[in-house]
């Protein structure tokens, strides 16, 4: 008999007797920061931090560029109203807007909308990738079994500095146990002053560049669940499909050496 099953032997009869023994004691949560650092790595996330991204959602084009902790993303689309080419770019020096190729000036408040807009897009679509940024606060709050498969949840606040204009936003996450996919996850949003949740499943994921992308079902329920009891909900039935959101033509390059 090894050490490892003798000592498990004896501590499953001091507990099941109600006696105390060193070394017995209930086994600690299982750590939030290794289990977003494994989905990372599961994610090919290092193949993002100095590299280019693009691809298209719902006929807008994208482009991510990240170099460390600089960043530019950009998107160009067709206004259907005026059949004017627009782009717009966020990057570490703010918002700009342009309109065939000429500068526009937004008020404060179209600005940060544009901004939030194009921010979250990408935020989503490189997911898990921001989920060790400064502000990001992670909090291991149980497991749970989605479809017959073993999943950790994990939730996400932001620190007021640096978590942006939306600092407020809570997540969770669903990571598989044995794959560190994130296969699942669950937010709080707020548009045009209502606030409501959405709970997302991953389809069709493949890898691009050593990235691992997915496209997601987006979901919805007119029951006010909690976030973290989304999966129950899910599994029951009771959710509400809303969209499909799915990336076109993604590319992955690496940033030239200088």
């Amino acid at each position: 008999m090894s050490m490892y099953f003798l000592r498990n032997f004896i501590c499953s009869l001091l507990l099941g007797a109600h006696f105390f023994a060193g070394g017995c004691s209930k086994q600690e949560a299982p750590d939030a920061q290794a289990i977003v650092d494994a989905a990372l790595a599961a994610h090919g996330a290092r193949n993002l931090d100095q590299g280019v991204v693009t691809f298209k959602l719902r006929h807008i084009r994208y482009r991510v560029l990240r170099d460390g902790e600089a960043f530019l993303y950009s998107r160009t689309f067709t206004d259907d109203t005026t059949g004017r080419q627009v782009r717009d770019v966020l990057s570490n020096s703010g918002f700009q807007r342009s309109m065939d190729e000429v500068p526009v000036a937004l008020p404060p408040d179209k600005q940060g909308a544009y901004t939030a807009s194009l921010n979250a897009v990408v935020y989503f679509a490189l997911l898990p990738y921001f989920l060790n940024d400064t502000a990001v606060r992670r909090e291991y709050i149980g497991e749970t079994n989605i479809k017959g498969e073993p999943y950790h949840k994990v939730r996400v606040s932001f620190a007021r500095e640096g978590g942006g204009e939306d600092f407020e936003d809570v997540f969770v996450y669903w990571f598989h146990q044995q794959r560190h996919t994130m296969d699942y996850l669950a937010y709080q949003y707020e548009e045009d002053g209502e606030k409501g949740t959405r709970f997302r499943q991953a389809v069709n994921p493949r890898e691009v560049g050593g990235v691992r992308f997915q496209d997601y079902i987006n979901y919805t329920s007119k029951e006010n669940f909690a976030l973290e009891n989304y999966d129950k909900a899910f599994q029951a039935g009771k959710l509400e499909k809303v969209s499909d959101i799915s990336l076109e033509e993604v590319r992955v390059s690496k940033l030239p050496q200088m």
